[in-house]
């Protein structure tokens, strides 16, 4: 039985991305326009949610790493979780709030859902959506009232860990506190598209919009999210909608209309026209574009207008070939009543922004020698896990690229794996084995302790010259494995933050439709579990669980913080070794010793390094003390600050000028695909040109008041260019007094 390979759809192994949850704060909710695989085509019936909890419960007991049971203490687990998803600053309810819950439910939460009982489910969110109504309603009339910003007064910025407000009146003060900050933050704000109390009621309109659009089917999924996030952060329940979109982020490619919408202010917003897809090779739909209604094919219209972005987006899905027609409002309309209507023949959109793409670099050392390195950036480790639609792999894209940058006569090698969440394990297997001769890459072992040994068995090597991969804290899993593997075998230099994310788990997907009872109603839509079943160790032993990878070379960066990583999730897994496998290292020294020291001379001296130990002493002054003052003398004052050291080392920048010196020269998979033998230059000017046609407006504006602006420099590539030019370097030199011993 293959990876991705299971009969009937019904696991794939991966190592997944972080969960959706630890980028809930920091990520837009985009939503792609896509058509949703075979296999989970929507079903006439809903499924019943006891059913579905009860096979959620019954495969957590049986088949999660711990096996832990469903019972009374994983019941108040349950409870805690399912708070914090729903109220995760803990502002909304109170301690009185919970009190009572832990009453109710603390032990038999675990008994309802074997009863496939979900009513405590939608009691608590009644409860928290009354204490939302409350809230909004009583935060608008807080906006309104006149605010001096003078005292001595101050907010919690991140309540994650505090404890429940004691009751209303004490959540009156938190939330008092919250309402002026946000107050003082649009007072404060250079561009104000309208007055700060608008702009905040606007924001808890939408909030609350957001709870009253939430269906049960809403809240059953968040439960279970909740139930499977107690026996780890990366295990969850994901809707057929959710699934849907985590194999188009897998496989890169997706039927629709190639559209990226948001929700604003009722409306379905166009944020962005996939490249070469349908909608782009149309040519009318445009960004800033609002979808009023949808029709299929010649079939009437349907107002989507205050209609929750997911049953839109479910809306403009369809068949390959067929048809779907938008009704808009333009963009740059001036009169909202304008509309016009687009029609777009769905087909096959392929997400070229995740995919490997890579950069020739002539760089020119202090002697003015020219030295030629490879530079591939690896968005994340994708494949087509469901076999629906064109295959993709990560490993043969970066072959490809690989292929083109020794024929462009590179000297050595940089992969880039910042922000890499992970992905397919069995791509982080093969891409290893394009830079080792064949031999063991991971292991892994199941709950009952049994180790497997996951090997790459192909002895050829697609490039062996000197290699460097950059991680921070955001590389995570599957990316994991690959800088494990190749630092374990003496194969590449790692650079970056301390450390890696350090989630060392296997998940595996289930199909709950496919192990519910055959006559269930409404199986085909009862979402998939993503279930952590072994967890990872390195060749030598070590997991990368909680530790991640440590860098070879440490590099100040502003990633590199103890809030961002595995040992910041809650109900972790723990750290632990297994017997080391053996392996044979690479033939060739990495000079560690003296590329560290070379390194730390350069980076002591380096302006830019000074600047980022600045930022980060400042930011973890401000993550200890946790509070934002609410004076607005203070926080201007801070501001003008902030700006005078933000004018003062773009001087600085100008007078010296590049840190480094370079030409570069962009590569894509197109590039390859299409044997083009002249590659496009990448300049300044580009970065420019392309944040005048993002947003125009504030482009101008923004170089009115301040100057034309060149893209913020990237230190830690500047240094990793040095660190690999310095192991070319060495090992030059090494291969020459080898020939001279002999």
């Amino acid at each position: 039985m293959t990876k991705f390979d299971f009969p009937a759809g019904l696991c794939k192994v991966f190592a997944a991305p972080m969960s959706k949850y630890f980028f809930k704060a920091l990520l837009t909710a985009w939503i792609f326009v896509a058509i949703a695989p075979p296999c989970l085509t929507r079903a006439s019936t809903s499924p019943d949610s006891g059913q579905v909890a009860l096979a959620v419960a019954r495969w957590l007991e049986q088949a999660h790493y711990t096996r832990k049971k469903l019972d009374d203490e994983m019941s108040a687990k349950l409870l805690t979780t399912y708070l914090e998803a729903l109220d995760y600053n803990r502002l909304y309810f109170t301690q009185q709030d919970v009190d009572e819950f832990q009453k109710k439910y603390a032990t038999g939460l675990d008994d309802a859902i074997f009863r496939g009982d979900l009513t405590p489910a939608h009691d608590i969110f009644a409860r928290f959506k009354e204490r939302v109504e409350s809230r909004v309603a009583s935060n608008k009339k807080l906006a309104l009232k006149k605010w001096s910003f003078s005292g001595s007064d101050s907010v919690e910025l991140n309540r994650q860990k505090a404890p429940w407000p004691k009751n209303s009146a004490e959540a009156d003060k938190l939330w008092s506190q919250r309402v002026g900050a946000e107050l003082l933050q649009e007072n404060l704000n250079e561009f104000q598209p309208r007055p700060p109390e608008q702009t905040v009621i606007k924001r808890y309109d939408q909030a609350l919009r957001h709870v009253r659009e939430m269906e049960p089917d809403d809240v059953v999924n968040t439960f279970l999210s909740a139930l499977a996030q107690s026996y780890d952060p990366h295990s969850e329940y994901m809707s057929k909608e959710e699934m849907e979109n985590f194999n188009i982020s897998m496989k890169l490619s997706l039927v629709g209309v190639g559209a990226v919408l948001r929700s604003d202010d009722g409306y379905a917003r166009v944020m962005e026209i996939v490249p070469g897809g349908p909608a782009d090779l149309d040519g009318h739909l445009k960004e800033n574009d609002r979808i009023a209604a949808v029709a299929q094919g010649d079939g009437e219209f349907e107002d989507v207008v205050d209609m929750k972005l997911d049953k839109v987006v479910e809306k403009i899905r369809g068949k390959k070939g067929s048809l779907v027609r938008l009704q808009v409002i333009p963009g740059d309309a001036t009169d909202p009543s304008k509309r016009q209507v687009v029609a777009i023949t769905r087909d096959v959109v392929k997400l070229k922004e995740q995919e490997a793409k890579a950069e020739v670099l002539d760089v020119r050392g202090e002697n003015g020698k020219i030295t030629r390195i490879g530079w591939i950036t690896l968005p994340s480790f994708y494949a087509n896990m469901g076999g629906e639609g064109p295959a993709k792999s990560t490993t043969e894209d970066v072959a490809a690229l690989l292929g083109r940058l020794k024929q462009e006569g590179i000297e050595g090698l940089v992969v880039d794996l910042r922000k890499d969440g992970g992905g397919s394990l069995e791509e982080a297997i093969n891409l290893t084995g394009l830079f080792i001769p064949k031999g063991p890459v991971v292991q892994a072992k199941d709950p009952n302790g049994k180790i497997t040994v996951s090997s790459d068995t192909n002895p050829g090597i697609a490039y062996s010259g000197p290699m460097v991969v950059v991680t921070n804290r955001l590389s995570a899993s599957a990316s994991e494995i690959f800088a494990a593997a190749l630092q374990d075998y003496g194969r590449a230099v790692i650079v970056g933050d301390e450390r890696s994310f350090g989630k060392g788990t296997v998940q595996t997907v289930l199909d709950i439709g496919k192990v519910m009872p055959f006559f269930s109603l409404g199986a085909a839509d009862a979402g998939a579990l993503k279930l952590t079943i072994q967890k990872f160790y390195r060749v030598r032993g070590g997991s990368t669980q909680l530790n991640g990878v440590a860098s070879d070379i440490v590099l100040p960066s502003r990633t590199d913080n103890v809030e961002i990583g595995e040992g910041s999730l809650k109900n972790r897994l723990d750290y632990d070794e297994v017997a080391p496998q053996k392996l044979t290292e690479w033939p060739a020294p990495l000079f560690l010793e003296e590329l560290r020291a070379n390194s730390k001379a350069r980076v002591t001296s380096d302006p830019e390094f000074v600047y980022v130990s600045q930022d980060m002493k400042r930011l973890r002054e401000r993550i200890a003390a946790n509070r934002l003052p609410l004076n607005e003398k203070i926080r201007r004052q801070e501001l003008a600050g902030d700006k005078a050291r933000k004018d003062e080392r773009q001087k600085e920048r100008a007078q010296r000028g590049p840190l480094v010196d370079a030409q570069v020269w962009q590569l894509t998979l197109d590039d390859v695909r299409s044997k083009r033998d002249k590659l496009e230059p990448v300049a300044y000017e580009r970065e420019r040109e392309k944040r005048y046609l993002e947003n125009p407006e504030e482009a101008e504006a923004e170089e009115k008041r301040d100057g034309p602006k060149l893209p913020e420099p990237d230190p830690i590539r500047n240094e990793t260019l040095r660190v690999v030019g310095d192991l070319i370097h060495l090992t030059k030199q090494n291969k020459t007094a080898s020939v001279s011993g002999n």
